[in-house]
């Protein structure tokens, strides 16, 4: 193992170096409660207001508040200057990602319909709550982070619905395919986004002005912030065990289904992240806003994608299970790609320092 790899365990607290571990736990948990507990994935999924699940709800705030309470908003504006940062986020985000995934999808499921459809939802809907944590273990730039899962969320809301005719409708239609049908009210997108972004977001703002103007800035980031700040892991396991809790059936019922939903995902996060990693690169991007973009690029808004395939094609169908697979397989792999952010560190800020 070359140094750099082996200094990257070093690099994150005994917590977050064993979070694997941890998720790996989660999810069997999850799994097993579904399956071993009567009646639990139902009481689980009774509890939910317009759609969205309350317990998973609760879950992603606990997980988000710590992270957008560490970001400095004060720093904001250095990042919306940033034309680079925030076109390669727009392309990768809005124009490579779902296109990319419906691309995976009828190559590698061309026989399963319903599979398929699910995986292009999930491609549609783009990560605004999860990759907060994830991008804060890699060390990227949380205001990066904070002002590129806002733009996420905007475009989700004017952008999801016209994006699912497309790749659903219009373009298979244009390329003599199967179509299908995507029903979704931007009023139930936006409400998902005020939910696992708008509430996290404000309570961050919030706390730190307030915290900042009653005991400075100094006490706020020394004092106030480690002691909150385990609290986002305990929220991150919380929700894993809660989704995993309600799909666990599906899940361990079709173990080969599950197989061909993961290789398109397999093969979409490593793309998504290895090419916006090399996009931030190749427009100089330093290590920090590069990490960010990769991360922003290849999560997914598994929460949006569930609940909008249960509600236009019902709880028990294959659309529903391929959003269920996504995080199965996204949690895992981007955990991965923390440690490989954190190995490529030192190399990406050299080559900073030297085209300097």
């Amino acid at each position: 193992m070359s140094t750099v790899g082996a200094r990257v365990p070093g690099r994150l607290s005994t917590l977050d170096r064993l979070l694997p571990v941890w998720i790996g736990a989660a999810m069997l948990a999850g799994l097993a409660a579904g399956r071993v507990v009567p009646g639990l994935a139902g009481a689980l999924d009774a509890v939910s207001v317009s759609g969205v699940s309350l317990p998973i709800a609760l879950g992603l705030l606990v997980m988000m508040y710590p992270v957008l309470a560490k970001v400095r908003y004060d720093r904001l504006g250095a990042v919306t200057g940033d034309r680079r940062l925030l076109w390669t986020s727009l392309v990768a985000n809005w124009v490579v990602g779902p296109a990319l995934m419906f691309a995976l999808a009828w190559l590698l499921l061309p026989d399963l319909p319903e599979y398929r459809t699910g995986l292009v939802i999930v491609g549609l809907a783009r990560c605004i709550a999860m990759v907060v944590i994830w991008n804060d273990l890699a060390c990227g730039d949380r205001e990066a982070a904070a002002v590129l899962v806002a733009l996420n969320s905007v475009f989700q809301v004017i952008a999801f619905g016209a994006l699912g005719w497309f790749y659903l409708s219009a373009l298979p239609g244009l390329l003599g395919l199967p179509q299908a049908e995507l029903a979704v009210s931007g009023w139930h997108v936006a409400g998902s986004v005020l939910v696992f972004l708008g509430i996290p977001l404000v309570a961050g703002y919030l706390t730190r002005r307030l915290g900042e103007r009653a005991r400075g800035r100094e006490w706020y980031e020394d004092r106030f912030l480690p002691r909150v700040g385990p609290i986002a892991l305990y929220g991150l396991l919380f929700t894993i065990v809660v989704l995993f809790a309600l799909q666990g059936e599906q899940i361990t019922s079709r173990p080969l289904d599950v197989v061909r939903i993961a290789l398109p995902l397999l093969a979409y996060f490593a793309i998504m992240w290895a090419g916006s990693y090399a996009l931030g690169r190749a427009v100089g991007l330093p290590y920090e806003r590069t990490t960010t973009l990769a991360f922003t690029a290849a999560g997914n808004n598994f929460e949006l994608a569930i609940a909008v395939a249960i509600a236009t094609f019902g709880a028990t169908s294959g659309q529903a299970l391929a959003g269920v697979v996504g995080p199965l397989i996204e949690v895992p792999v981007l955990v991965g790609l923390v440690h490989v952010s954190l190995a490529l560190r030192d190399r990406h800020t050299a080559r900073q320092e030297n085209r300097s």
